[in-house]
């Protein structure tokens, strides 16, 4: 769950819903740059995708006690997540081995600084085995070099709709994330020294360089889930009650 805090409630956006957008900037993403093919195609499910190892833990969202909010995507129990990681690639590569491996790769990569615990040491390994033996069951290979940039892609799409979801629209550069202010790490052809974005409004975000065919808006879907119902009922109660709207940003 994705979830920003206001002096009432809490914002909560589902995983696989930040996902679905991910995918949607996948699909908007310039011929030029990116040829369209059958692996082009999974690639882009596999963006879509990404997240859908969330679609069961967010229908029953926890509580944390210690920091008085909801469990976020962040910290969330690493038992559970690391189970349910688990449990996404593998449905995923049953529809497409090489969405699986992209998925695989993505879901590794979290830990590549971060293996002091032999959970997370253990899966980043796991991972490894994983990706060859999907590898070897595809019937095309894909260059090393193509699979980084389909992977580049995904978490740049990823990293581009958390940055949507987690920042209050329209806030200013002091005011975001700190993990996306200064630009989004994945560097492509058109972008070699990154992609920068900024809120030129509420329902704008700049893109530079851009990287989209035209500009376009997407729905964010959420819930505002109050802390005054969180405390008469308990936040699943809360949360499955609390109406779903949206918002609209528009990339230029």
């Amino acid at each position: 769950m994705i979830v920003r805090e206001y002096k009432e409630g809490f914002v909560m956006i589902r995983q696989h819903d930040h996902a679905l957008i991910s995918g949607e900037m996948a699909r908007q993403w310039k011929n030029d740059f990116l040829l369209t093919s059958r692996i082009r195609s999974e690639a882009d499910w596999a963006v879509e995708v990404h997240d859908r190892a969330w679609l069961p833990l967010d229908e029953k969202p926890l509580w944390n006690g210690e920091k008085g909010r909801p469990f976020t995507f962040v910290d969330y129990p690493l038992e559970e997540k690391l189970a349910a990681y688990r449990s996404g690639i593998e449905k995923t590569a049953e529809q497409s081995p090489y969405a699986g491996v992209l998925t695989s790769m993505h879901y590794q990569s979290f830990f590549e600084n971060d293996r002091d615990d032999s959970r997370t040491a253990e899966f980043y390994e796991e991972q490894k085995d994983v990706q060859e033996k999907l590898l070897s069951k595809m019937k095309v290979e894909v260059p090393a070099e193509l699979r980084h940039l389909h992977f580049e892609r995904l978490q740049f799409c990823d990293n581009l709709s958390l940055y949507i979801c987690m920042n209050e629209p329209g806030a200013s550069k002091e005011n975001e994330v700190p993990w996306f202010r200064d630009g989004f790490p994945q560097k492509f052809d058109i972008a070699p020294g990154g992609i920068y974005p900024e809120w030129k409004n509420e329902a704008t975000v700049l893109l530079t360089p851009f990287p989209f065919a035209e500009e376009w808006t997407v729905s964010v879907p959420y819930r505002f889930v109050t802390k005054e119902r969180i405390d008469e009922a308990g936040l699943e109660t809360a949360y499955h009650e609390a109406e779903e709207k949206n918002y609209f940003v528009t990339f230029d």
